[in-house]
């Protein structure tokens, strides 16, 4: 009897295992033969389930994407409190470190491999997946202010950057804790945002 593969099932692990030769060779250096060859399947296994490279990050983007927001809500979640909130933020970092510079790495590096205008007019996947981690912050932060979520974002990002570019001296907790009271700060002065 031929055996039965579930196809998304089996798009959806490939994927996931891209993410760590993505990581180590960068999108720019790595091709899809070698990509094959990482994960143990014929190019013309890899090109039936992804017709590019760039198709196959994109789905990758729109895969972990997904999973990081369900992850961190799923750990960030039920905290009462902007304090408590911020201690949460601060630990999932820590916990998570070696994955977010990961991450962090590979969108620089696919970036940094694209035509700035194309990438611009035509990333729907990156705004869908920028719009997605928007929503989460709103969620986790019990807001509904897009700019604030986007700032938030934006110094958790920066300082996940300040990392990868190997700042010692970032302490996540500190860097939370200070955010924390920027928001309180903000918060308590713009009232009718929270």
């Amino acid at each position: 009897m031929p055996k039965i593969v579930d196809h998304e099932q089996y798009r959806k692990e490939l994927i996931v295992k891209c993410f760590d030769l993505f990581a180590e060779k960068g999108y720019g250096a790595i091709t899809m033969r070698q990509i094959a060859q990482g994960l143990n399947v014929s190019t013309g296994t890899l090109y039936h389930y992804f017709p590019s490279k760039q198709a196959l990050f994109e789905q990758l983007v729109a895969e972990i994407s997904e999973q990081d927001v369900i992850t961190a809500l799923a750990e960030l979640g039920g905290k009462n409190n902007l304090p408590e909130m911020m201690t949460a933020l601060g630990n999932y970092l820590v916990k998570n470190e070696d994955y977010l510079i990961k991450w962090t790495y590979v969108w620089v590096d696919f970036y940094q491999n694209q035509d700035s205008k194309i990438m611009l007019n035509n990333s729907t996947v990156f705004k869908r997946a920028n719009k997605r981690y928007q929503q989460a912050t709103c969620e986790f932060l019990g807001i509904e202010n897009q700019v604030l979520a986007s700032f938030v974002l934006s110094f958790v990002n920066g300082v996940i950057l300040e990392k990868l570019w190997g700042d010692e001296t970032i302490n996540f907790l500190e860097q939370c804790q200070l955010l924390g009271e920027m928001l309180t700060a903000y918060l308590q002065k713009n009232s009718e945002f929270y």
